[in-house]
């Protein structure tokens, strides 16, 4: 599972297994949003955002902070940005045409809680709070790197139990969280994690506790998360669960990669996938049987990204 081919300053190449695990973990947030009651939701709330940083943790390595900061805020609000204008847009007709008035309709004053996102977004837009709590994790994740680029320097560990105490502090006191920044203490912890598993040697004898954890998650015996509410469940256990289960899924996607290419496609669309599914269920829930619903939020967006890949100039502004 390690990175090989990353240096400090070359991007790194891609590795099929990645994008393996990206799809598995975008299936579980489709079929989490679809299926939003019961044994199945619960399952996929267990793990499915822990993953996507943990991931992201794993392909991290120091840069230079100014280069790396304005290069994220580019990438990555820009999609988002365009993303949510269109689906806001959208929902000025959809909504009229179910006989509903539009999300947002009071202007000029609705536009305050659509810049705060967050908290304040819901509905269609609820999956908004992903990205810049991912953005802005990763830009301080960079900070710290560049002090200790190494995740075993034990000042890490020190860090990582202040953030923990916050994360969870915070979560207790309040849900409002502006442009998900109230994960972003619990985010950064899960990038540390992602950054130093790599770093260890694999011993089989991991399997069996690792694998109890993830099932004490996944069989709903643990509190599940509700990261963008920043509600983590019982206190170490149930992030914990988070962790084993996408540790577990990503040895699975290391092993499956050869096999796995329709997967490995889903995962390079999972950012689209991201932006669009929550709007497809919602505007879709009152006519569809969940499973079309699931295939309709999970493949229309798919093929959305394989249009938006024939652009140059698309793919630049929304990939």
């Amino acid at each position: 599972m390690e990175n090989r081919g990353i240096t400090r300053d070359h991007a790194p190449q891609r590795l099929d297994w990645v994008d393996v695990a990206r799809g598995i973990g975008i299936i579980a947030v489709v079929v989490g949003h679809v299926w939003t009651r019961g044994s199945l939701r619960d399952a996929m709330y267990s793990f499915h955002m822990p993953l996507f940083f943990l991931l992201s943790g794993m392909l991290s390595r120091p840069h230079s902070v100014g280069a790396f900061t304005r290069r994220q805020l580019l990438g990555q609000m820009r999609p988002y940005a365009i993303f949510l204008a269109l689906l806001i847009l959208a929902d000025q007709f959809i909504e009229p045409a179910r006989g509903h008035v539009p999300i947002f309709h009071q202007w000029p004053g609705d536009l305050l809680p659509i810049l705060l996102g967050g908290y304040w977004l819901r509905g269609p837009y609820t999956i908004f709070w992903f990205v810049p709590c991912l953005m802005m994790a990763r830009i301080l994740f960079n900070l710290a790197l560049n002090r200790w680029p190494d995740p075993r320097d034990p000042q890490w560990l020190v860090l990582m139990s202040g953030l923990l105490v916050l994360a969870e502090g915070l979560g207790w006191m309040t849900e409002v969280s502006p442009l998900g920044l109230l994960s972003v203490p619990m985010a950064m912890i899960l990038l540390w994690v992602g950054a130093l598993w790599p770093r260890l040697r694999w011993r089989n004898l991991w399997i069996a506790p690792l694998g109890l954890l993830a099932l004490a998650g996944l069989a709903g015996w643990l509190p599940t998360l509700n990261m963008k509410a920043g509600d983590y469940g019982w206190p170490l256990l149930s992030i914990g669960s988070g962790i084993a289960t996408s540790l577990l899924l990503f040895r699975l996607s290391a092993r499956i990669a050869p096999l796995a290419a329709p997967l490995a496609a889903i995962g390079r669309a999972s950012l689209v996938i991201m932006y669009l599914h929550v709007a497809i269920i919602h505007y879709g829930t009152p006519y569809l049987a969940k499973p079309w619903l699931f295939a309709l939020a999970l493949l229309a967006p798919f093929a959305l990204w394989h249009l938006i890949r024939l652009s140059p100039r698309l793919s630049r502004w929304m990939l």
